[in-house]
């Protein structure tokens, strides 16, 4: 089979892009515009931006989208390893081009928003419009705290993700189905735990945004409180990504009707 590569790598820069621009444009418009939008809204634009970038990109790269399933894929599913830092790349290089263009579209609204607001950029008040584009913690949770809510959501995200992609679970319907199932969860997970940590699960979604609004005013103040972007968004989901899949692929997967069939079929043809 051809080296498709550059097309793989390019459908997770798209992909990711799709759905940052989607979700980044959301909380612009209700942090720096005002809109009056519900935390369940925000939530499920953030879900159905990840369902439309899977169905525009799935069938070119997998539609990873972030480096936890990349890495979850490859430790528990047999993914290329040597494709696993492309894809990151890939996807940090999407969620960086996807801030700056909405902030090169909510530019001005944003200035304006933190001239009203007498925020200074380049300070610990300048995590509020920073975090149009990536994740804080909720003032009051601790470091450790925040980690394990990464970890908890990030696990049952890949889950989630590796139950619904399974060819052998065959409770889940797969015409457009794991999309779907996908992109709820994440609007699940952002209406219940999203408040605490901006629901970040994803070093790539957190990561490249981070960098540009370093680049873009905001300075080294964006890395968060003692280095916390550096850190939780970074670690924790990519341990709650392994999690989540080994807790599929040891404590579900081997219990699934057509595998159990399978087994007996094996030992009895033996």
């Amino acid at each position: 089979m051809k080296n498709n590569m550059f097309g793989e790598c390019l459908g997770e820069v798209i992909g990711t892009f799709i759905f940052m621009f989607i979700g980044t444009g959301t909380v612009a418009s209700l942090v720096a515009a005002g809109t009056n939008i519900t935390y369940w809204n925000l939530s499920i634009c953030w879900g159905l931006a990840i369902t439309i970038a899977v169905f525009i990109v799935g069938l070119v790269s997998g539609a990873h989208l972030n480096p936890s399933v990349t890495i979850a894929l490859a430790a528990w599913k047999g993914f290329d390893k040597k494709k696993v830092v492309p894809y990151i790349i890939s996807q940090i290089i999407g969620a960086f081009l996807a801030a700056a263009l909405t902030y090169g579209l909510y530019g001005k609204v944003i200035t304006t928003f933190e001239s009203s607001k007498n925020i200074v950029r380049a300070s610990n008040a300048g995590w509020a419009t920073a975090g149009i584009f990536t994740t804080f913690p909720k003032s009051g949770l601790t470091m450790f705290n925040a980690f394990m809510v990464e970890v908890c959501i990030t696990a049952f995200l890949v889950l989630v993700i590796f139950a619904v992609s399974d060819g052998r679970n065959e409770s889940c319907p797969k015409a457009g189905f794991p999309a779907l199932a996908i992109g709820l969860t994440v609007a699940f997970i952002g209406v219940s735990f999203g408040p605490l940590t901006g629901f970040s699960m994803n070093f790539a979604r957190d990561f490249g945004p981070r960098l540009f609004c370093m680049m873009a005013g905001w300075g080294t103040s964006v890395l968060g409180p003692n280095g916390y972007g550096l850190i939780v968004p970074l670690f924790a989901p990519i341990i709650g990504g392994l999690i989540g899949g080994g807790i599929y692929e040891k404590l579900v997967a081997p219990y699934l009707p057509g595998v159990v069939n399978a087994k007996i079929n094996e030992s009895e043809s033996v």
